[in-house]
Order: C-alpha cells, then sequence, then structure tokens
C-alpha cells in the first residue's frame, strides 16, 4: 500500500527546470513539509531548488525508529519508495544524486539516513539534524555499494529524548564504512532541536557543491 506515493511536495528557491542542484528536506513526526521548508530561509543559498514531500497524515512510520522494522511497515517501506521516486524524478529532469543534498529533521533524518544506507552511491550531500539508521539494537548494518566519498553530517545532542547518543554514533560508523565523509557533532545538554551550528556544516556542503557543480 502506498501510503505516501501522491502526496504534496512542496517547492522553493530556484525552479527546478532552473536548477543545476538542489536539496530535499524531509519532516519528522507531526511536522510537515511547510516546516522543514522553512530551513531553505535558514541556508540562504539563491542557487538550489528545494523540494520538501508531505507523509500522509504527518508521520512517516507509526512508530520508534528503534523498534523492529516489521514494526513500521508497510509505511516506512512507503517512505523510502517516496524519497526514490523524487530522486528519479529529478535526475530525470537533469539534477543527478550526486548534485542532490538530502537531509532532515528527527524522523525525516532518520528516513534520509536509512535511505543513503540502503540506496549507497555518490551523493551531493546528506545531513541528519537528531537522528539516526533505523532499527532496533543489533540490527544488521550490512547495506552494499558504497558512498563514494559523499559528504554526511550527523548533529544532535547528548541527551535527546528521541535519539539515543549510542546510535548516532553507530551510524557514523556504519556510513563511514559505507565509504562516506561523516562529520559528527555532539552538542551538550542541547535538546531535540535545531542548532545555527549544525545550520552553518549544511551552508558549507551547499557552497562545496555549488562550487563543483558550477
Amino acid at each position: 500500500m502506498n501510503f505516501h506515493q501522491g502526496q504534496p511536495i512542496l517547492n522553493a528557491g530556484i525552479p527546478v527546470a532552473q536548477a543545476q542542484r538542489a536539496m530535499i528536506l524531509v519532516h519528522g513526526r507531526g511536522g510537515s513539509a511547510a516546516d522543514i521548508l522553512s530551513l531553505a530561509n535558514s541556508f540562504q543559498m539563491s542557487s538550489f531548488a528545494y523540494l520538501a514531500p508531505q507523509a500522509a497524515t504527518g508521520s512517516w512510520y507509526p512508530h520508534s525508529f528503534l523498534m523492529p522494522l516489521e514494526r513500521n511497515e508497510p509505511s516506512l517501506s512507503s517512505a523510502l519508495s517516496a524519497l526514490e521516486d523524487l530522486l528519479k524524478d529529478l535526475e530525470r529532469q537533469g539534477i543527478g544524486p550526486e548534485k542532490v543534498i538530502l537531509g532532515g529533521f528527527s524522523q525525516g533524518a532518520c528516513l534520509a539516513l536509512e535511505y543513503v544506507a540502503r540506496h549507497a552511491h555518490r551523493y551531493g550531500g546528506v545531513f541528519a539534524f537528531s537522528g539516526g539508521l533505523i532499527g532496533p539494537e543489533g540490527t544488521p548494518r550490512n547495506y552494499p555499494g558504497s558512498l563514494e566519498g559523499t559528504p554526511i553530517f550527523l548533529g544532535c545532542s547528548d541527551t535527546d529524548a528521541h535519539i539515543p547518543l549510542e546510535r548516532v554514533e553507530e551510524s557514523a560508523r556504519v556510513l563511514s564504512v559505507l565509504g562516506a565523509r561523516v562529520e559528527k557533532r555532539i552538542y551538550p545538554s542541547m535538546g531535540h532541536t535545531i542548532n545555527s551550528d549544525e545550520i552553518e556544516a549544511v551552508r558549507e556542503f551547499m557552497s562545496d557543491l555549488e562550487r563543483q557543480s558550477g
């Protein structure tokens, strides 16, 4: 059942048809595409097309990302497929994954990381604000392929009530083994939010991609 296919995709920045690079922003549980799309104002990079898909009922999957994978099906598979559909559509319009930065907050950050781990190749960049790979402790992480030097930023509090620090650290290790260039920043007692240092880290990714793609 395709829960998330056919949901709205909001846009900001320059139109995709005129863009050379894009950012996909994935909202968290109980959030919305409009909420996460407001990050475009914080990034202040006018050369990007920004796209934010909307989850059905405001959630990409029903339970904690630490639950057994089957407990979050079929919503999880539908959510991953929604990201794949969006990336394929961008590629058809001339913006390949190596020119796309994919990221999100909380549940959206978890979904973005799980997607790139399962579909490992070169991306323009990946970021996870308060997120980690999906599944319970002990989930096999034998993902195929290589991320080919994709820059990945992980930012999280050391006391986040939703995202255990151990999962952020595990995610950093797994993604590094997959060939990503991972930068992890842990913020003492920050809470479940996004700070200006994280925004600046992603802006650096964006500036690098802008230089690379002309």
